[in-house]
């Protein structure tokens, strides 16, 4: 099974793209989406079923704004809007796909750079999300987090750890909010297969950054413990030109 993590950056903006040809060519069984910014009727179902899948959204209140989306071959048992704590389901930050033997959440964490309001709204995130997902462990235990974290994990995940040190996004509460959480019981696929530097799933549009590769790598699919001898592959697809991000693709049995 064949899955794509994206943030689009704007559902419609990366159909402008030729998206659709991209997504026919790599096939994936499930895609996770973030930052649609698009209402459920602003998406084109009838045309992602046109390609046989069925397509479920959780856009934000506010237009324009944030959004995640499940696009999936297979029919899962059921779909869960949101994580139910109000302040980030308005926001569309959270949808989880049930299948027979494993759950999949497609998750848009909040970024903190636009000031100190919204960085400790995202360091609430952070520690609602770990007992959100402590609990949900409980039932699901076969899970994969597929998304944009907005965090740089490690110093070989940014491309300039030193001047970015006091920046959100890599900030030392925000980092070791990743460690504890993948102790929690989780795998960075990414990681898993791959230990070179230079891998991004970011760059800012300005400076030229993506040609001269001055990226950070925020997006991951963090798999839970028991999934670990489903896992076959985890790469980046930094070739895929449709967003300020980049696709990420993780294979399992």
């Amino acid at each position: 099974m064949k899955i794509i993590s994206y943030n689009v950056n704007g559902i419609r903006a990366a159909l402008n793209k030729d998206w659709v040809k991209w997504l026919t060519a790599v096939d994936p069984d499930i895609v996770c989406l973030q930052e649609t910014k698009a209402q459920s009727e602003q998406i084109d179902s009838d045309l992602f079923e046109s390609l046989g899948y069925k397509t479920y959204t959780h856009s934000a209140v506010k237009k324009g704004y944030s959004g995640v989306a499940i696009l999936t071959k297979q029919m899962p048992k059921h779909i869960e809007y949101g994580c139910g704590i109000e302040k980030y389901d308005a926001e569309g930050r959270i949808i989880r796909a049930d299948f027979e033997d494993f759950s999949i959440i497609s998750a848009y964490f909040p970024s903190g750079s636009s000031g100190e309001i919204r960085q400790e709204f995202k360091m609430e995130f952070l520690a609602d999300f770990q007992s959100y997902i402590d609990e949900l462990k409980k039932d699901f235990p076969n899970l994969i987090i597929s998304g944009d974290y907005n965090i740089c994990h490690k110093p070989i995940d940014i491309h300039n750890p030193v001047s970015n040190k006091n920046s959100s996004g890599f900030l030392p509460e925000e980092r070791e909010w990743v460690t504890q959480f993948i102790n929690s019981g989780f795998i960075d696929t990414f990681r898993y297969y791959n230990d070179k530097p230079d891998q991004y799933t970011w760059w800012t549009y300005r400076f030229g950054a993506r040609k001269k590769n001055l990226g950070w790598r925020i997006d991951y699919h963090m798999a839970s413990a028991p999934m670990e001898d489903r896992l076959k592959r985890a790469a980046i697809l930094s070739e895929a030109v449709h967003s300020d991000h980049c696709p990420i693709l993780l294979e399992i049995d």
